[in-house]
């Protein structure tokens, strides 16, 4: 993710999302897709891929074309599964999305690691992919999740949950940790905690309410940006517009 930041002179990741298609439209957004991708690629690192596009356009059918043509570019695909289910389950789901080419995936923490999030971890270093931790959402009911207070087992202390989650992120040498960018007092805390060792993505960039000036300060690394590019009538210029404002922020 670093080189491919470094070759693009961005730190900006386009989240290919978009509104609900009745499935008999499913060729209309694969294009729309594709038109979107082609227009920002200058100007962005990597694509994050959810549901949005994996449901009406399946894993291996739609979704993987996709990640081919980003990889084109030169650009990293991150899948946004928040994988969060048994360990042979989890094991299941990232087999199937390294094989249709992603870099990484998203997982959520809250399933713990034995028989949890431990399986997808193999299958990530086996096959050199990446695993970013889900540490705190960028939505306004995220507080009653991941803002909740609780006992650490490991420490003996009430800590708010999204702090034991950054504590695992370094225990479990996650390869990222996503921190929503509405929240940049949150960054600013984990960051204290990662430091330079485990980068931060952050989701919610504009439509959301999340700015970039806030949220690099506060010490994130990756912007996580979607409707912003996607639902924009010139693409590439508000993907252009936002790669040289983030990049001036020192």
């Amino acid at each position: 993710m670093e080189q491919a930041a470094r070759d693009k002179e961005s730190n900006i990741i386009l989240a290919l999302d978009f509104p609900f298609e009745k499935p008999e439209n499913r060729e209309n957004l694969f294009s729309r897709a594709e038109r979107v991708l082609e227009a920002a690629h200058h100007y962005i690192c990597a694509v994050k891929f959810n549901h949005h596009l994996v449901l009406p356009l399946g894993t291996f059918d739609g979704v993987q074309k996709l990640v081919k043509e980003a990889h084109e570019m030169r650009l990293m695909t991150i899948m946004d599964c928040k994988v969060n289910d048994i360990g042979s389950t989890n094991q299941v789901i990232a087999e199937y999305y390294y094989a249709a080419g992603f870099d990484a995936l998203i997982a959520n923490p809250f399933i713990g690691w034995e028989e949890g999030l431990k399986p997808i971890f193999e299958v990530a270093h086996r096959l050199q992919r990446g695993i970013i931790l889900l540490v705190y959402m960028s939505h306004k009911g995220a507080s009653e999740g991941y803002g909740q207070t609780i006992y650490d087992a490991e420490t003996g202390k009430k800590v708010p949950q999204y702090v034991s989650f950054a504590r695992k992120a370094l225990k479990w040498e996650a390869d990222g940790a996503v921190v929503g960018a509405t929240y940049p007092e949150k960054i600013r805390e984990v960051h204290e905690i990662l430091g330079e060792t485990i980068p931060m993505y952050s989701p919610g960039i504009g439509a959301q309410g999340g700015e970039i000036k806030a949220a690099l300060k506060a010490g994130a690394r990756y912007l996580i940006v979607g409707r912003a590019i996607t639902l924009a009538e010139n693409p590439a210029e508000s993907a252009k517009k936002i790669r040289e404002f983030a990049k001036d922020i020192k």
